[in-house]
């Protein structure tokens, strides 16, 4: 993880996503996951490219499951784009990044 990510859990998802001014790339994420040490670095590069413009969040999957439940996720790596407090992009499984970037820049 690098400066430019925050570390989020179930007790802060409120106020450091959904409440958020700013987009909030959220990253669902498991130590155990392949795919998802595999795009870790992508969306470490993205959180310094859009620093300012985009937040990036990573959530420990195994340590909140009821976010997951929440928002339906069934497979990790997921990254969502929440804008306003709303899930407004879903992205599953490793992607390159340019696939990703293209996916957010419509919202950012």
């Amino acid at each position: 993880m690098s400066a430019m990510t925050i570390e989020v859990n179930k007790a802060e998802f409120q106020s450091e996503v959904l409440d958020s001014d700013t987009p909030v790339l959220v990253d669902f994420w498991a130590e155990w996951c392949g795919p998802c040490k595999m795009i870790a670095p992508i969306v470490d590069e993205i959180a310094s490219e859009y620093q300012g413009k985009l937040r990036v969040a990573k959530v420990d999957a195994d340590a909140n499951q009821e976010v997951l439940m929440h928002y339906g996720i069934m497979s990790i790596p997921t990254l969502i784009l929440f804008k306003g407090g709303e899930a407004v992009e879903r992205i599953t499984g490793f992607k390159p990044k340019g696939k990703i970037v293209s996916r957010l820049t419509a919202h950012i």
